[in-house]
């Protein structure tokens, strides 16, 4: 009788402990997706900026001394614009193998778009930048994963923000501001610091252990895109606030 009552008090701890494994495993596949994005992103935006013949498909130098976007450059600074929609959109309806290879393809075009930061600030300024973006990007998806806090109302909020941030930064296009822009690049840094939180706690809410394989996999990836652009946007916004230029 005492071996069946441990066995019935012991029941929940271990269903809880196999729930605990699974969401760890799921958030660990996460990650693991972002990372190998943010790699790609790396290495294609160290080739445009550092070898020259890539660098002239994407840029062409003005009369001026400047760079301008070529044609091919045009495509593939709007290409991932196109490819976020077509995951969030098909991701239901995509085997995984088909929705890795979007992302990983959506990853390594963004570093065509990143790679004039390159061209455009100091090594050790990008490097300094990067490891306090991941300083601040660990710790509020810590934070995020952690929390008993729901966060959903915070999401709204900063849904709301993220808005007007895009409204802004079409505005500073026309309307060239050093404060404008100092103010979106702040205003920027806070939205994507809070997202951060709020889409880790997200996906791991998602999480269910009766998911299947595939579904499970898409999940994942769809995380990974989330928690990417977080990542890139918070770096960029860094980088206009705290990038020492060439």
């Amino acid at each position: 009788m005492a071996d069946y009552d441990n066995r019935v008090l012991r029941a929940p701890s271990t269903t809880a402990d196999l729930y605990d494994a699974g969401l760890r495993a799921h958030m660990l596949r996460v990650y693991n997706y972002m990372l190998s994005g943010l790699v790609l992103t790396g290495i294609s935006a160290w080739l445009v900026a550092n070898v020259a013949p890539v660098r002239a498909l994407f840029f062409q130098v003005t009369p001026q001394g400047g760079m301008t976007l070529s044609m091919l450059g045009w495509v593939a600074l709007f290409a991932p614009l196109g490819l976020v929609f077509f995951l969030s959109f098909r991701i239901n309806k995509m085997s995984v193998q088909a929705a890795q290879t979007t992302f990983w393809g959506y990853a390594a075009l963004m570093g065509v778009s990143l790679a004039p930061f390159l061209l455009l600030y100091t090594g050790a300024s990008v490097a300094q930048v990067f490891f306090i973006t991941a300083a601040m990007f660990g710790g509020m998806s810590l934070w995020g994963y952690t929390t008993k806090r729901d966060l959903t109302g915070f999401g709204s909020f900063l849904f709301m923000g993220l808005i007007g941030l895009i409204i802004a930064s079409l505005v500073g296009m026309f309307f060239q501001s050093s404060m404008l822009q100092f103010i979106i690049s702040v205003a920027g840094v806070l939205i994507f610091t809070g997202l951060t939180a709020y889409d880790t706690q997200k996906i791991k809410e998602m999480y269910s252990p009766n998911m299947d394989g595939t579904l499970a996999g898409r999940g994942a990836i769809m995380g990974a895109l989330s928690l990417y652009l977080d990542f890139i946007n918070l770096f960029i916004m860094l980088m206009r606030l705290m990038g020492d230029r060439r």
